[in-house]
């Protein structure tokens, strides 16, 4: 089915509306700003964050009290295989003069910290906000009964690799400096919920500050089961620590359809915008914009009724390098957008180089200049 008439029979009446908001309401959709993709220039060559010695993936970054700006992100060895990020992912901090980097290794942040804690074997997908006078580094762990990969002993079965997927829950991190120390909060932010569409996992944080009320947005990834479609809740704190209340039973976004529940989005990030929401989300088939693993520009007045752009594609997998040369992404993941003085200034995707999708020799950080 070609995207135009997929976007227009889901638009016109599927069953599926009247279990969502985002399809009722995305044609009507006011956009003045200028399309997000119109803003993106040519990506520094030696920009970014990596390491030939790890796996590097997903990044978030805030200018510190040093007025560096520092990439929060997820590393493991090479000693393993890719596949190990939810067995052996910590999360990490590195640094640079500028946004576009290149970016050097500071610490690790997030340890390992024992099979005991939600998130004592792995942590993963750190996004970090400023609230107030603190730094919140929110992220998903997870733990799990068997031994850690390692070196000697780098494969896992699918059995072990599944209950370390299943036990992926939203954690917390809070300092008062972007150096630390770090207070990891012990509890989830948000569990599953047995019997509804976010009873498998809570993941891939996305949280957004309103100023207005300095009330704390929270997007979430969950899934009824291991199985597709992946999907987005939100979530709402009057605090950091909680509790964050779930503003709708039902998920966010719905793109599935009786014939493919493979149409689905992941990887949101969000920010507030002045007067609204915004976000670049994943998406994964390629039927909403166009392009398998291109991103998706949306917006929400509450966090709740979520309205497509006119122009929905936000992001391409085809790469324009500031040396004049151009690429096609194995993959994009991950995007996150830095906001400067509440403007985006760049965008930031894990990236990585091999013979086909998810057989990586690396995998980096990358960053791309926006018009602002």
């Amino acid at each position: 089915m070609k995207r135009r008439t997929f976007l227009e029979t889901t638009l016109k009446g599927s069953a599926l509306l009247a279990t969502t908001s985002l399809w009722s309401c995305a044609a009507f959709g006011k956009q003045p700003e200028a399309a997000f993709i119109d803003r993106i220039l040519p990506a520094p060559v030696g920009g970014g964050f990596r390491d030939d010695k790890y796996w590097i993936w997903g990044s978030s970054v805030i200018k510190g009290e040093d007025g560096k700006y520092h990439m929060f992100a997820s590393r493991w060895s090479k000693d393993v295989g890719f596949g190990a990020w939810v067995t052996n992912s910590e999360v990490v901090r590195a640094v640079a003069d500028t946004p576009v980097g290149p970016y050097e290794f500071q610490e690790v942040v997030l340890p390992v910290r024992g099979k005991e804690f939600f998130d004592g074997m792995c942590t993963h997908n750190p996004r970090i906000i400023k609230y107030k006078d603190k730094y919140l580094l929110y992220h998903f762990g997870t733990t799990y009964n068997f031994p850690q990969p390692n070196k000697e002993n780098p494969k896992f079965s699918s059995e072990n690799w599944n209950e370390a997927w299943i036990n992926k829950r939203i954690g917390l991190a809070i300092s008062d400096s972007v150096f630390g120390p770090w207070e990891r909060v012990d509890k989830p932010v948000i569990e599953p919920r047995a019997g509804h569409w976010d009873a498998s996992i809570t993941s891939n944080p996305a949280p957004a500050v309103d100023p207005k009320t300095g009330k704390i947005l929270l997007m979430y990834k969950s899934s009824a089961t291991p199985k597709p479609p992946l999907l987005l809740g939100v979530c709402m704190a009057d605090s950091p620590r909680g509790e964050y209340k779930r503003l709708s039973e039902e998920p966010v976004f719905r793109f599935e359809t009786p014939g493919n529940d493979h149409i689905d989005v992941e990887d949101p990030f969000i920010w507030w915008a002045g007067d609204k929401y915004e976000a670049v989300i994943k998406d994964r088939s390629g039927e909403i914009c166009g392009e398998e693993g291109g991103g998706i520009h949306v917006w929400s007045k509450d966090g709740i009724k979520w309205h497509l752009f006119d122009q929905v594609k936000a992001y391409s997998r085809n790469v324009l390098w500031d040396d004049g040369t151009t690429s096609h992404q194995n993959h994009f993941e991950r995007p996150f957008v830095l906001i400067e003085d509440g403007k985006p200034t760049h965008l930031f995707a894990a990236v990585g180089s091999g013979p086909e999708a998810w057989k990586f020799e690396n995998t980096w950080n990358m960053v791309i200049p926006l018009k602002h």
